[in-house]
C-alpha cells in the first residue's frame, strides 16, 4: 500500500489495453497490396565463412503449422495502407491472390501458425470467393446459388 506522499509523487497509471491486431490501427479492416504470396517452404542458408557478417542467415518463406498439425498453409505478405507489412492467412480452398493484388485484411489469428494475426477477406477487391462453396458462404465471399 503506497503512502500519500508516494501517490502525490507518482499517480496510479491506468492499465492500457493492448490490441491483438496493431497494424489495423483500430479499424475493423484495412486495404493492402500483396507483396508476396507463398505456400512452399524455401530455405536460404548463406555459407558460414569467417568474417562474413551474413553467415548462417535463414529466410523461410512459408508457414507450416505448430506441432500436432501438418499442412502447407497459404499465406501472403501484405503491405497495408497504414504502412505496416504483415503476414495474412488466405482462408478457403484455392485462391487467385498474387503479387500486387489489392486485398482487404481483417483481424483474427490462426491458432497453429505462429506470427499470423490477420485474415484476408474473400469476395472483396481482388480476392475472389471460394469456388463451389455451399455452406458457410459468408465467411468465404460466395453469393447465394440460384
Amino acid at each position: 500500500m503506497p503512502t500519500i506522499k508516494q501517490l502525490i509523487r507518482n499517480t496510479r497509471q491506468p492499465i492500457r489495453n493492448v490490441t491483438k491486431s496493431p497494424a489495423l490501427g483500430g479499424c475493423p479492416q484495412r486495404r493492402g497490396t500483396c507483396t508476396r504470396v507463398y505456400v512452399r517452404l524455401v530455405q536460404i542458408t548463406i555459407g558460414r565463412k569467417k568474417g562474413n557478417p551474413f553467415s548462417s542467415i535463414n529466410d523461410q518463406y512459408t508457414i507450416t503449422p505448430k506441432k500436432p498439425n501438418s499442412a502447407l498453409r497459404k499465406v501472403a505478405r501484405v503491405r497495408l495502407t497504414s504502412g505496416f507489412e504483415i503476414t495474412a492467412y488466405i482462408p478457403g480452398i484455392g485462391h487467385n491472390s498474387q503479387e500486387h493484388s489489392v486485398v482487404l485484411v481483417r483481424g483474427g489469428r490462426v491458432k497453429d501458425l505462429p506470427g499470423v494475426r490477420y485474415h484476408i477477406v474473400r469476395g472483396t477487391l481482388d480476392a475472389v470467393g471460394v469456388k463451389d462453396r455451399q455452406q458457410g458462404r459468408s465467411q468465404y465471399g460466395v453469393k447465394k446459388p440460384k
